[in-house]
C-alpha cells in the first residue's frame, strides 16, 4: 500500500451556516411545532413517544408501548475512567453508585419552548429565623430572571431597552416580565437576528406582531398597520442564549382574557400574556374558574424565527496521478492459480518474486484477449495522521476503475 502525502492546497478548512426555520403555534395549552400533526402508530398512542410541539432527540423508540420493558435507553458502568451522565452529580456518582453499578438514563429525550410569567421579576423569597422569629430575605422567586441579569446589562451595549435599570424604561426589578425560552436545538448556533415575528391573533384577526427590524435585540410592534402602539419597544432576545423577554404592558384590544392558571383573574391582552398555554399550566380547564373561557379560546399565538449553525468543516483532495497509485493488494489483482509463496520454514517465508498481474482489459472480440493495461478499482480513501495511525476510511458508492494514464482527484469532506 503507498502513501500519498496531503499538499499545501489540498486541505481546506471553512464554516457551513446553515439557517433551519422554526414555527411554533400555540392555541387551547397546546403547542404545534412546524405544522406537524399528531402521528398515532400501531402500538403507541404517539409515534415518537413525545408530547405535541416537542423535537425528540435521536428520536429512538418509535411506535414503542409506553410503560412496556422494551424502550431503548442509554447506560454506561461505574469504572475508574468515572465515566457517567450529566445529569448525575459527583456527590451521587460517588456516594450512591458501587463500581460495577450501572448507571442509566431513558429516552425519547425531547425539547421545547416555554413560557414563565413573573409577576415583580425582581421579589425575593422570605424566610424566617426559628430561635428569633425575625425575618429574613431568602432566594429569588423568580431563579431565571436573576440568572439571565448580567447578560441583559452586558447587551446594553447594543440596547438600552436590555438593562435591568435604564433612563430610558422601567426597573424589571419592579416589573411583571414573560419570558420565552427557546431550547438550543431549534436554532443551534444562535437565533438568526431579524427573522423573529411574534403574532398574537384574537377570534382569528390578528391584533398584535412583534418583529426585531433593527436586527439589535429590539421587539418593536409593527402590527396590526396603524395601529396605537406601532412602533413600541415590546422586548428584546438573547439571540445566542435563546431567550425573548417580554416587556410591553399596553392593551392590544378590550377584550378580557383568563391568561393565569388557577385564577379567576381576567385581564386585557398584552405582550406580557402573549404565548399563555405554552408549557406553563395556563389552558382551558386552569382557566375555566373566570366565567369567561370563550375569550380564552379565541385567542392563539404564532412565533416565527431562524436559527443559525455554524458547522466546521473539513475538506481534503486526494489526488490519484498519472502512472501512480496502480497496484492493489487485493488477491484478485494476480492471475488465479499461481504459487504465491516460494518457500516457508519455521524461520523463512519467501513469496513467489515473478507473480503475473491479471489483465483486467475486455476485448471488443469475443475469442481475442485484449492487450495487457495497468489498472486498478479503487473502492476506499484510507486517512492517516503524522505517525501512520489510521483515523478515518472514505468508501467510495461504487468502486472507480483508474487506468495508468489517468489522473483523478478524491473530494472528501468531513463536518465536525
Amino acid at each position: 500500500m503507498s502513501f500519498r502525502k496531503f499538499g499545501p492546497n489540498d486541505i481546506i478548512s471553512n464554516t457551513m451556516k446553515a439557517h433551519p426555520s422554526c414555527e411554533f403555534f400555540i392555541y387551547d395549552g397546546k403547542v404545534y411545532y412546524n405544522n406537524q400533526p399528531e402521528l398515532t402508530g400501531a402500538f403507541s398512542p404517539q409515534t415518537l413517544n413525545i408530547q405535541p410541539g416537542h423535537i425528540s432527540l435521536y428520536e429512538y423508540n418509535i411506535d414503542k408501548l409506553s410503560g412496556s420493558n422494551n424502550f431503548s435507553y442509554p447506560f454506561v458502568t461505574k469504572q475508574g475512567s468515572g465515566a457517567s451522565f450529566k445529569t448525575v452529580g459527583a456527590t451521587t456518582y460517588t456516594n450512591e453508585f458501587a463500581y460495577g453499578d450501572t448507571i442509566s438514563s431513558s429516552y425519547p429525550m425531547s425539547a421545547s419552548i416555554y413560557r414563565e410569567y413573573m409577576v415583580l421579576a425582581g421579589s425575593r423569597k422570605t424566610g424566617t429565623d426559628t430561635a428569633t422569629g425575625d425575618t429574613f430575605e431568602a432566594g429569588p422567586v423568580y431563579p431565571h430572571f436573576y440568572a439571565l441579569k448580567n447578560k441583559l446589562n452586558h447587551y446594553g451595549i447594543r440596547s438600552q431597552h436590555y438593562r435591568v435599570s435604564s433612563s430610558i424604561n422601567f426597573d424589571k426589578n419592579d416589573q411583571n416580565l414573560n419570558l420565552i425560552s427557546i431550547p438550543s436545538i431549534f436554532y443551534g448556533t444562535r437565533i438568526a437576528p431579524g427573522t423573529i415575528s411574534l403574532k398574537w391573533y384574537f377570534t382569528g384577526s390578528l391584533i398584535g406582531e412583534l418583529q426585531d427590524i433593527k436586527q439589535n435585540g429590539e421587539l418593536i410592534q409593527v402590527g396590526p398597520a396603524g395601529s396605537p402602539s406601532s412602533g413600541s419597544i415590546a422586548g428584546v432576545v438573547l439571540y445566542e442564549e435563546g431567550f425573548v423577554l417580554l416587556t410591553g404592558s399596553w392593551d392590544l384590544n378590550d377584550e378580557t382574557i383568563p391568561m393565569t392558571a388557577g385564577s379567576t383573574t381576567t385581564s386585557k391582552p398584552s405582550w406580557l400574556f402573549w404565548g399563555a398555554g405554552m408549557h406553563d399550566g395556563v389552558s382551558q380547564p386552569t382557566t375555566a374558574g373566570s366565567g369567561n373561557t370563550s375569550n380564552y379560546m379565541s385567542a392563539s399565538f404564532l412565533f416565527n424565527f431562524k436559527g443559525q449553525t455554524n458547522t466546521q468543516v473539513l475538506t481534503m483532495f486526494a489526488h490519484a496521478h498519472r502512472g501512480e497509485v496502480n497496484y492493489s493488494n487485493n488477491p484478485t489483482y494476480l492471475k488465479h492459480g499461481q504459487t504465491k509463496v516460494s518457500l516457508t520454514s519455521s524461520q523463512i517465508y519467501e513469496e513467489n518474486s515473478s507473480l503475473d498481474v491479471a489483465n483486467l482489459a475486455s476485448s471488443s472480440y469475443s475469442d481475442l484477449s485484449a492487450s495487457f493495461k495497468r489498472q486498478v478499482y479503487i473502492s476506499r480513501v484510507a486517512i492517516y495522521d503524522e505517525s501512520k495511525n489510521l483515523i478515518g476510511v472514505t468508501t467510495l458508492s461504487n468502486p472507480i476503475l483508474k487506468e495508468e494514464d489517468q489522473d483523478y482527484s478524491f473530494k472528501i469532506r468531513l463536518d465536525i
